[in-house]
């Protein structure tokens, strides 16, 4: 074969999700000599630039919401069949990889994986029963299984529990390394005094997140420590009911809404505690991130405990009591612990993105029938 092994993944789009960072992530660490990304997507995203420039192409059909069941099917085979020539389709859309590995199988290419970054479906009962219709395809068509965490995957591929791998969320650890300099940095550009206590999220507005539960959390954080912000970082569909919250509970000047950074690392040193209610997550590459940066983490129990990495960062808690929240931020403020990276910690537990990129790239090369 000439030229690199050209792996095709599938996904919504390429914006700063989790997975899509981790798929950058990896992209951005394999031996680009030996494999190359290509995207199937369905809208534009902020990496597509990037991925252009590193040599990736990326195909556009339209989404099943936008084109409905029938044509976007339709779509899929047609763009499958006039791309036979790829050997590897890596699936990231959850349970709608059952219908992009349906397509692919049928126009023979023979390695097929279903990646399950995720434990629940988003949207109404309508939206999760088709998903669940589509999910049903994926034990049949998909030839390798792969997952974040053993939630996701008991999730996605129930009866493949013994068969899948995990490909961790590994992450550039050396970004995340702990910087005074920069700490001080970030929060004179966000006009903070030092002694502000600074809550931080980073993740889409949608209900998977519950913004509307951490508003409530923070509104009571307020009642005991005046001098608290709260930084949140991330765009989505609920944008607009979480700033008519943010005004109704009358904190407009204590949140800041910075949309879709590319500075995450320089974010994540001015932040003092990371709040994380999540209804559900697969392994939150943020939390990985927030823990390299030595950053008290406070989350739902709903996360897998595979997120906690011995750093003594991560406490957990149920959903229930805003108070109890707003509590536990703010015994991280009243704890005086020196705040330190946990990048040696962090690849230790092999979460550095070096490590899963080699992994993964001699899994594709014998996927592909290539030696590594």
């Amino acid at each position: 074969m000439d030229g690199p092994l050209r792996v095709l993944h599938a996904v919504v789009n390429m914006n700063r999700g989790g997975a899509e960072t981790f798929i950058m992530n990896l992209y951005r660490n394999v031996d680009r000599s030996k494999i190359q990304f290509d995207f199937l997507t369905c809208y534009e995203g902020v990496f597509d630039e990037e991925i252009r420039s590193m040599g990736g192409i990326v195909y556009r059909i339209p989404y099943v919401t936008q084109s409905g069941h029938f044509a976007y099917v339709k779509k899929l085979n047609h763009f499958f069949h006039h791309h036979r020539h790829y050997k590897i389709v890596h699936s990231h859309m959850d349970k709608m990889s059952g219908l992009v590995l349906k397509a692919a199988a049928e126009a023979g290419i023979p390695a097929r994986i279903a990646h399950s970054h995720n434990t629940s479906s988003e949207g109404n009962s309508l939206i999760r029963m088709y998903k669940w219709l589509a999910g049903r395809n994926i034990p049949k068509y998909a030839t390798d299984f792969y997952a974040c965490s053993s939630k996701a995957a008991a999730w996605l591929f129930p009866h493949h529990s013994k068969t899948y791998s995990i490909i961790k969320n590994g992450i550039e650890s050396e970004r995340f390394e702990f910087s005074l300099e920069n700490r001080k940095e970030v929060r004179k550009s966000l006009q903070l005094r030092e002694e502000s206590f600074l809550v931080g999220h980073i993740g889409r507005f949608n209900k998977q997140k519950n913004h509307l539960f951490l508003l409530d959390v923070f509104h009571e954080t307020l009642k005991n420590h005046p001098d608290a912000h709260l930084l949140l970082v991330g765009t989505g569909t609920l944008q607009s009911k979480i700033e008519q919250k943010i005004k109704l509970l009358g904190i407009e000047d204590r949140v800041h809404l910075l949309g879709v950074r590319n500075d995450i690392p320089q974010l994540l040193q001015a932040i003092d505690v990371f709040a994380f209610p999540s209804l559900h997550e697969g392994l939150p590459v943020t939390l990985i991130e927030a823990q390299c940066s030595g950053v008290p983490c406070v989350i739902s129990n709903n996360i897998t405990q595979e997120v906690d990495l011995g750093c003594g960062l991560i406490r957990r808690h149920p959903i229930e009591d805003p108070k109890v929240w707003a509590a536990a931020l703010l015994s991280t403020s009243q704890s005086k612990q020196i705040r330190k990276s946990q990048a040696k910690l962090i690849s230790m537990h092999g979460y550095n993105i070096q490590n899963t990129a080699s992994i993964t790239e001699n899994s594709y090369l014998k996927l592909g029938g290539m030696s590594g």
